[in-house]
């Protein structure tokens, strides 16, 4: 990989481009358009808060590890505008003090139980009639009886419903409608355009907490699985990634144990949710940002409100069982995230070996997407630490090397995820290995998060700003339906068309001993 740069600083001032893939595009200027009324609002949302408040938020954005706020910043240098004030840089709302959850939350718990988004109704369908005689010359030959005898077809038996009485309402296309679980729903009918001019910004993350999970499955509120960046490996190219294969331990299915694991980390620190909207999985917040381009991938979860608070929980659906291709693909994964960081078990010339995919670190991190106050546990792959001492976290990525036939598929999709998943918990760097169809690894190649959209944006394939838009009319029409206490499940399932909220009996048990212990 030589991702060191020869003993030079891979993260900070001395970045530069090597193979003309990450470059500054856009104009900086359009980008300060699109973001100024977002910046506004912020503004004013945090503008309650005494000077008082401001130091001790300060100070409490810098608690757990202290890497939530220097994450986003260690990724910002030399691309931040100024807009009334406030230091602006790619959809973000740097964290200088302001107090993240200031005296707005009054007027937002007061949003109301029954959604301003109503059940739509479909108007009745008016059916042209067809003068049969005057389109087939005359004579018609009907299904039944006319005046030229007995038709083609017979008259079937009993009642005959017409088909115009459903027309519209075909049970295999409607059938949230059809489903008496069916609560509301939220058709994607919003431009793209539409949705970036939302101006929807992200308060830079700040992390309050974290947790390992270790290969026995037993959990610790500290960073023992915590992973090293290795700068200085050799470089890996040419290394086959299906090295340590037969010994690969795949990742167990947790359920709802997982939440409950967060929701231990939340307690342990004593994190209040006095004030908090949304408690989630950042994968659920990925699912939800990248529908408003990806309209072909089918997801749940579960949705719980317990004292003015909505939590989100991890649903798993039903999948075809994977290929043996398929589960390569995802192994080569884990190799490369073994071959970029230190491993205590491996030498720097041993093979990949003992992978197990249960041992994991988790951040917990509190943010505001617009109006809407966000605690949100990430799986963090690694972290390195550059010379003044401010941590930052990293995303190990791998794909099939690029050529003209699925490049722009990789820029539409990939890229869009992987923007995703690292701007909602501030993490400033992606390390991307790109290996052939064989698994051996043909180079790498290293993003900075905010680069990406400007990257993408130039071709016309997707804005952050849209995305953004749409969790932040997601977010809304959700707290205004659900009620107190109930369950719902929330999914976006063929024909792929709305969000569609169900009604359910059941909650997690991890939820409700949460509430309980509060």
């Amino acid at each position: 990989m030589n991702l060191s740069e020869q003993g030079l600083d891979l993260f900070g001032e001395d970045y530069e481009d090597d193979d003309g893939q990450v470059k500054e595009e856009g104009n900086p200027d359009e980008s300060r358009r699109s973001s100024s009324a977002s910046s506004s609002a912020a503004s004013s949302s945090s503008s309650s808060a005494s000077s008082s408040n401001r130091s001790n938020s300060s100070g409490d954005s810098g608690s757990g590890s202290g890497s939530g706020s220097g994450s986003a910043s260690g990724g910002d240098d030399g691309g931040d505008d100024e807009d009334n004030g406030e230091v602006r840089s790619n959809h973000y709302i740097e964290d200088d003090g302001k107090d993240l959850f200031g005296s707005d939350n009054e007027d937002y718990v007061k949003t109301p139980a029954v959604s301003t988004y109503p059940v739509p109704a479909l108007p009745p369908v008016v059916r042209a009639s067809i003068d049969h005689q005057a389109t087939r010359g005359g004579r018609g030959r009907g299904r039944w009886q006319n005046d030229r005898g007995a038709g083609l077809l017979p008259k079937p038996s009993g009642a005959y419903s017409q088909r115009g009485g459903r027309y519209g309402y075909n049970p295999r296309y409607n059938s949230a409608r059809q489903d008496e679980r069916f609560v509301s729903e939220l058709r994607l009918s919003k431009s793209e355009e539409t949705l970036a001019r939302k101006g929807i910004s992200l308060q830079e993350p700040s992390e309050l907490a974290f947790y390992s999970r270790v290969e026995s499955g037993e959990v610790f509120f500290d960073e023992r699985s915590l992973r090293l960046f290795n700068r200085l490996t050799t470089n890996p190219i040419g290394v086959d990634l299906n090295q340590g294969f037969e010994t690969f331990i795949e990742k167990k299915d947790l359920g709802s144990q997982g939440f409950g694991n967060l929701l231990a980390a939340i307690r342990n620190k004593n994190i209040s949710l006095q004030n908090m909207h949304f408690v989630t999985f950042r994968n659920n917040l990925n699912k939800i940002m990248a529908t408003a381009y990806i309209r072909n991938e089918p997801w749940e979860m579960g949705v719980h409100k317990r004292n003015g608070v909505v939590f989100l929980d991890v649903h798993k659906i039903t999948e075809q069982p994977k290929s043996s291709h398929h589960e390569r693909c995802c192994y080569w994964g884990y190799a490369f995230e073994s071959l970029a960081t230190d491993d205590s078990n491996r030498g720097p010339t041993a093979e990949i070996h003992h992978i197990n995919a249960n041992v994991e670190f988790c951040s917990v991190v509190k943010t505001k997407l617009g109006p809407h106050r966000i605690l949100m546990g990430a799986e963090m792959d690694c972290c390195d630490s550059p010379d003044n001492g401010k941590r930052f976290y990293i995303e190990l990525k791998t794909s099939v090397e690029l050529d003209q036939y699925n490049e722009e598929k990789f820029e539409r999709e990939k890229l869009l995820k992987f923007w995703i998943q690292s701007f909602l918990a501030g993490v400033p760097y992606i390390i991307i290995g790109f290996r052939n169809d064989a698994g051996v690894l043909v180079r790498t190649e290293r993003l900075r998060t905010k680069d990406i959209t400007h990257r993408v944006k130039m071709k016309g394939y997707w804005q952050g700003g849209a995305c953004l838009g749409f969790a932040d009319e997601v977010l809304c029409w959700l707290y205004g339906t659900v009620k107190e206490n109930e369950n719902y499940i929330l999914q976006f399932v063929h024909p792929f068309t709305r969000l569609e909220l169900l009604t359910t009996n059941s909650c997690p048990e991890e939820i409700t001993n949460h509430v309980e212990q509060l």
